[in-house]
């Protein structure tokens, strides 16, 4: 595929996401007619859709609509990028633009602050309270690709050995400030799993961010039971058994943790699985579900579809979740609550609410606040005691 298709592809795809379908679907959909398209074909497609929708707001002011085409000539031009070299009209490409086209949108310098941090409305509230005089900086980040980051798995090797064996399967790594276990691959990102060091189970995919509140409970976990109450995949079960903790994993949709058995063979620790869960633990792990409004670079169509009545709504999930996780923890054991949310109302309000509910019964011991200004995706960590 040339450029230009490839940019006549994410119109395509942009279309079907305006029609209603999820981006993954819409790319999907694509993948499977579009047999001509390399493995190349199909990873540029989905950067430029995924790059159109972190910035879908701002790239509809610059392009004058909210169709495929002019989402991508807005995105061109928030870039920089010649037009023309994309509306070719030739065969394959996205037809030459009209005059009406090529007056259509408006500098995005004259936008409403929301539509140049590609942001809902409503967000800015809940954004400005979190976040203060760094709100715009985080929006701003969020609207860019995230960086890949790798979790060096401490049960087979050190990071450093690790980023040697990276880089002698050719990759450009570097080591992440935030975390002791975080490795940022500097140039190329695909083809990681058909590595040796990924068959050996040296490394996992997984955010900085994430890696630095496992960090945050402890170097050494060793001999101590852990519940990973919300354990969706799996990655915070496997790095907490890297560091010597007995794991058990549970979610509300054991689905998702349908990969977990073989990750964890692969990285040569034991985590077992439970649908019911049944006992006390030294450390309770709630990794609640939340907005993911600290990973909308990772997943930009979560910041366009959530509302206030769903984020009201995790917030009495969230509720429910300190509930019920708080009698799972032992006599002396720790409750860590965790969002990968920025806004307050899922983080320091969760946690007052439920101390308050508790009327002096617990303690909070420790806390932990991240944005992606701090190298990973946002983060937000307490951890809770019994009073004794």
């Amino acid at each position: 595929m040339t450029p230009a298709a490839r940019w006549a592809a994410a119109i395509e795809i942009l279309d079907r996401v305006a029609e209603g379908q999820a981006v993954e679907q819409a790319l999907t959909t694509w993948g499977r007619r579009a047999r001509y398209g390399g493995s190349k074909d199909r990873a540029a497609v989905r950067d430029i859709v995924f790059d159109i929708t972190r910035r879908r707001r701002s790239a509809a002011w610059a392009g004058g609509g909210e169709t495929g085409r002019a989402l991508a000539l807005g995105a061109l031009r928030l870039d920089g990028d010649d037009p023309d070299q994309v509306f070719t009209g030739a065969q394959y490409a996205p037809e030459a633009l009209s005059e009406g086209e090529r007056t259509a949108g408006k500098d995005i310098t004259t936008a409403p602050r929301a539509t140049r941090l590609d942001l809902q409305d409503w967000v800015l509230g809940p954004l400005d309270r979190a976040l203060g005089e760094t709100a715009d900086a985080v929006a701003e980040a969020l609207r860019h690709r995230a960086p890949v980051t790798l979790r060096a798995n401490l049960a087979r090797a050190t990071r450093d050995e690790v980023m040697t064996a990276l880089a002698t399967a050719g990759y450009g790594v570097a080591p992440v400030e935030l975390s002791a276990t975080a490795i940022r691959l500097t140039d190329r990102v695909r083809g990681l799993q058909t590595t040796a060091p990924f068959e050996a189970g040296l490394f996992e995919m997984q955010d900085a961010a994430s890696q630095a509140v496992v960090d945050r409970l402890g170097d050494d976990l060793s001999g101590l039971d852990v519940l990973d109450y919300c354990a969706g995949g799996g990655g915070k079960a496997l790095a907490l058994a890297a560091r010597g903790a007995r794991v058990t994993a549970h979610d509300a949709d054991p689905d998702r943790m349908r990969d977990l058995p073989v990750r964890a063979a692969r990285a040569g620790v034991s985590v077992a699985i439970t649908r019911a869960v049944e006992g006390r633990f030294d450390l309770v792990l709630c990794d609640a579900p939340c907005s993911g409004s600290g990973a909308w670079r990772r997943q930009p169509e979560g910041k366009w579809r959530l509302t206030e009545a769903r984020l009201a709504e995790l917030t009495r999930i969230q509720d429910d979740i300190l509930d019920t996780a708080s009698g799972l923890v032992s006599e002396k054991g720790r409750l860590a609550y965790a969002t990968c949310s920025l806004f307050r109302d899922e983080n320091e309000e969760r946690v007052a609410a439920f101390l308050e509910r508790q009327d002096g019964r617990w303690r909070q011991s420790d806390e932990l606040r991240l944005s992606p200004l701090d190298g990973g995706d946002g983060f937000y960590l307490a951890v809770l005691e019994r009073q004794r």
